[in-house]
């Protein structure tokens, strides 16, 4: 590139634009370029990079010949007037620079031209035929955006830099490249020039566009970037998208300067008050009325609501690519939007969740870039366009557990503040005392409890499923001694049944959606040699389900799903190998040393609580026991009494729930997922009074011979033989 000192009295930015520049044309052609400006007021204010060939003109009017002749020779550089001209005959006001390209023809030969334009005259809709008019004639290859690199041109204007063809050239892609601020500039060169030198793909400040972009369209930095187009279409896995102009409509604004004599006072009947930009506070609030607000009569159709959005129009630096938006409330009423505000009405009533989560992602940086905004204003047009995503029933569910966590919590903050602030309100110091002592120990009860969820310890087991959360306790007991070898077996134990669990979930739920996995019949193979399924087994299963192609069918929010990602993680995984390599080791007789004993463990520990972290989505499904239900033909519906089996111990108080099926079973073990759905898991998983120790137990196929199928225990590992299960496992293809 050209020498990066900063000629004296230019900006470093640009002194970088002119080396960018300088590339661009090196890139596509060796003959030097010409810079060709007027005497207007730009012309006069641009200056050219030292050794290029200046040529001004006297008027704007006369650059398209001169560009003609230069056009001839090489390269050229156009800085055309940015004037507005008068309105013509279809009322619409056009600039200089548009009357100037629209003359401008290609040459016979192969020419190179680049045109400095306000990047409006890409990115606004006004222009579209502008554009169309200069592309059908010209090919473009390059977009260079920046801001800053004028002088005495406001620093926040950005410049557009478009490189034409007056030929299509043998490489068709459109390069776009945006300059960053404030960053180092032999990076940003050494990512351009990246970035010429690609066919395709994403450099850190620009993109290779691959697809024929239509002459008419807008050349929006975002509104073709790969990353946004990505995010776009990422955005479904949220659940589902709509566009804004698809949930809402707009709301007719006022505008301020055609009120005259309609503005009131505050408080006069009928008056409304005329929000404006300032008004939409970036908390989400809207700012209470002050002397300074209009008020004035205006017609019922621009009157707001409760319920509807407003957001700020004119978007500022201080933005970051969020929308400062607020939710209209009645305190906030009676109001209107004035000609800085677009306000949005639902077309239908919204759920508070999805209109929570719409508002989440206004806020979200991730929501400006989407727009593809031309210049500072927000346009209805564009933002009508704009995609939203919608929440699925599990996320909106977790949105509504989170309002009511925040809402709980602010209720104890209160109530703590108000206990605090009438320590010293009693008659004597004696009764303030035992109050607060008294009063304080129940807020003291809520923290250390909330506490305890932080603890992956506790949250096993009092919130995973019983055999997992009994074989964790008795670890937990297991570690707390001097002895590492029963602490070491039951964690590789604790660890084989966790992975027993989740894979038998696994051939249930597959069962029931139809999948096929071979997997299951690999465990019926072992069955028929008379050997039972474990460790590498249960992995298998795992594994199998973790392929995407096996799921794809499947709603995002399906058990199988979360299952199929548990080993996701490299960490997990990693521990998932390592406990497997320790398991087997033990069964071929290759045991850990005594002396090595204690570091073993702890090694072990740590990595069945990376598996176990892992798995923390058990803790959002219920393993139930139906121990009654009752059908009502009438009502269609089924009362059911069950038995929530989380946490370390069976013993557990009946519940009652109502489901509108008829096929549920009485004393089979169900999966109650997120969505509140039951899985059956019979004959995978059953529960009954184990006959050995009468302790309630779960069990899973261990053996089958002679039509005799043999039970072992997760909890105990004991076991006793079912031939009434014989049936049931064939039908489900595991013998």
């Amino acid at each position: 590139m050209a020498d990066e000192v900063v000629r004296k009295g230019k900006n470093p930015s640009a002194s970088l634009f002119e080396r960018l520049l300088g590339a661009t044309f090196q890139f596509h052609s060796s003959e030097p370029p010409s810079a060709l400006t007027s005497e207007g007021h730009l012309g006069d204010t641009y200056e050219a990079p030292e050794g290029w060939n200046i040529h001004r003109e006297t008027s704007w009017r006369s650059l398209a010949s001169k560009a003609d002749e230069l056009l001839a020779v090489g390269p050229v550089l156009l800085v055309p007037e940015w004037e507005r001209l008068p309105a013509d005959k279809k009322r619409r006001t056009r600039w200089s620079y548009e009357v100037l390209l629209e003359d401008l023809v290609p040459p016979e030969r192969d020419a190179h031209l680049a045109v400095l334009l306000p990047s409006s005259a890409l990115t606004s809709h006004a222009e579209a035929e502008f554009r169309a008019a200069v592309r059908e004639r010209w090919h473009l290859s390059t977009v260079l955006y920046a801001a800053g690199v004028l002088p005495k041109v406001h620093t926040s204007l950005e410049v557009a830099a478009v490189f034409l063809h007056a030929r299509e050239p043998k490489d068709p892609v459109v390069r776009m490249f945006r300059m960053p601020h404030r960053v180092d500039p032999k990076s940003v060169e050494k990512d351009f020039e990246k970035l010429l030198r690609m066919r395709g793909g994403r450099s850190k400040n620009g993109y290779v566009v691959r697809d024929l972009i239509p002459v008419q369209e807008r050349l929006h930095f975002e509104l073709h970037d790969p990353a946004v187009l990505a995010l776009r279409e990422d955005l479904v896995g949220y659940g589902s998208v709509a566009k804004v102009g698809d949930l809402f409509t707009k709301v007719p604004s006022i505008h301020r300067h055609t009120l005259g004599e309609k503005t009131s006072s505050t408080g006069q009947p009928g008056a409304a008050r005329v929000l404006r930009g300032p008004d939409v506070l970036t908390d989400g609030s809207i700012a209470p009325p002050d002397p300074e607000d209009i008020w004035a009569q205006v017609p019922s159709d621009c009157l707001l609501q409760a319920g509807d959005l407003i957001l700020r129009s004119i978007s500022r630096p201080t933005d970051r690519h969020r929308f400062v938006v607020s939710e209209v409330g009645d305190e906030d009423l009676p109001a209107a939007a004035s000609e800085h505000v677009i306000a949005l009405r639902p077309k239908v009533p919204l759920e508070a969740h999805q209109l929570r989560f719409i508002l989440l992602f206004l806020r979200s940086p991730m929501a400006g870039p989407m727009l593809a905004q031309a210049g500072v204003h927000i346009l209805w047009r564009d933002l009508a366009d704009l995609t939203l995503p919608q929440p699925d029933e599990a996320l909106a569910s977790a949105l509504d557990n989170l309002e009511i966590s925040k809402r709980r919590l602010e209720e104890w903050h209160s109530e703590a503040d108000e206990l605090l602030q009438s320590v010293f309100l009693d008659q004597s110091a004696a009764q303030g005392r035992d109050r607060i002592v008294r009063s304080g120990q129940t807020l003291r009860l809520r923290v250390a409890a909330a506490s305890l969820l932080d603890d992956l310890g506790h949250t096993v087991r009092t919130r995973f499923p019983y055999p997992v959360a009994l074989r964790w306790r008795e670890t937990e007991a297991a570690m707390s001694v001097r002895d590492a070898g029963p602490a070491y077996q039951a964690i590789l134990g604790t660890a084989e049944i966790l992975l027993a669990y989740s894979a038998l979930l696994v051939g249930a739920l597959a069962r029931e959606e139809g999948i096929e996995l071979g997997s299951i019949h690999a465990i019926r193979g072992q069955l028929e040699r008379g050997r039972g399924p474990g460790f590498g087994e249960w992995v298998a299963t795992l594994d199998e389900i973790s392929s995407k192609r096996k799921r794809r069918s499947l709603p995002t929010e399906h058990p199988l799903n979360a299952l199929g990602s548990m080993f996701a993680d490299e960490q997990v995984a990693d521990a998932r190998k390592r406990l497997y390599l320790r398991r087997n080791d033990e069964d071929h007789e290759r045991r850990v040393d005594r002396v090595d004993l204690p570091q073993a463990r702890d090694a072990a520990f740590d990595e069945l609580s990376r598996l176990i972290e892992g798995a923390r989505f058990l803790a959002d499904w219920s393993l139930i026991q139906i121990t009654d239900l009752h059908w009502d033909a009438l009502l269609g519906c089924s009362v059911i009494d069950y038995r929530n089996l989380m946490g370390d111990h069976p013993v557990v108080p009946t519940s009652a729930m109502v489901l509108d099926r008829s096929d549920i079973e009485k004393g089979s073990l169900y999966l109650k997922d997120q969505e509140n759905r039951l899985h059956l898991l019979r004959p995978f998983l059953v529960g009954c009074l184990c006959r050995r120790c009468r302790s309630w137990s779960t069990f899973h196929i261990d053996k089958a011979s002679q039509g005799t199928v043999t039970l072992k225990c997760l909890e105990y590992g004991h076991t006793f033989d079912d031939p009434a299960l014989l049936g049931p496992l064939r039908h489900v293809g595991l013998l």
